[in-house]
């Protein structure tokens, strides 16, 4: 195993979901997980440490320090009584290898707890500006691609063309190797910023999938903020192309 699992309690639970929020495109699925860890007041209850993070500690305010690592939360009983696992932090491998590594030690850990399906985020990224940002799915199995496009995940043929990569893609996989149903689901974004509207999209969508509700007040406000920022920016670009065509003829 390339990863140390340190653990500080080992809760029974009963066929958890797994639901994978790493940093990726505009930050989409670390947004959605978080705030969804956050409002069902999930409790860590292990550390990841792997040579493929950063080589290097933070310092607390007492600076006292500590090893880069991810962790694992986990919450008893949600909506219709589901339990749940997180995959929290703020790191992913650092190379191709590291990923596969990672995600393969997590695998074993995911085993011995019995889990049930694997749920990744992350963004779709479009490369232009999205007014209303839809969830789009790939899926490595039948049935959850039916379960989850009940819950308005959008699944288009060949979509995304250059394939999942990162954790959320190599969950995926695995999951499959394993005879685990698992899903991805990604907000369509720009991915040019912190996409706190296609955090937004997500989280309805697991709203809907768990049977709970999660106070989105406070991305709202951070989406509003960013769309007034969008709109002076395609104001200038606008000016911009204006200018340009000036010059045409």
């Amino acid at each position: 195993m390339e990863s140390i699992i340190v653990y500080e309690e080992h809760p029974k639970l009963e066929r958890p979901v797994f639901i994978e929020g790493l940093p990726g495109v505009g930050n989409v699925g670390k947004i959605a997980a978080d705030l969804l860890m956050e409002s069902l007041g999930a409790k860590r209850f292990a550390s990841i440490y792997s040579r493929h993070f950063p080589p290097q500690v933070t310092l607390d305010e007492d600076c006292i320090v500590e090893m880069a690592n991810n962790e694992l939360w986990y919450v008893r009983g949600v909506g219709g009584g589901a339990d749940i696992i997180f995959l929290k932090g703020e790191y992913q491998g650092s190379t191709a290898e590291g990923q596969f590594d990672l995600a393969r030690d997590m695998m074993g850990a995911l085993l011995e707890l019995d889990v049930s399906k694997i749920i990744t985020l992350g963004g779709y990224g479009t490369g232009a500006m999205v007014d209303e940002p839809r969830v789009m799915g790939a899926a490595n199995g039948k049935e959850i691609k039916e379960e989850m496009s009940e819950h308005g995940v959008l699944f288009r043929s060949g979509e995304p063309t250059a394939g999942i990569v990162g954790a959320s893609g190599v969950f995926l996989g695995l999951g499959k190797i394993y005879g685990i149903p698992g899903v991805c689901l990604m907000g369509e974004t720009s991915g040019y910023f912190v996409d706190h509207k296609s955090a937004m999209a997500i989280i309805g969508v697991l709203e809907r999938f768990l049977g709970v509700e999660v106070d989105t007040a406070d991305l709202k406000e951070k989406a509003d903020q960013i769309d007034v920022l969008t709109a002076k920016v395609k104001e200038y670009e606008d000016t911009q192309n204006n200018e340009d065509l000036g010059y045409i003829g």
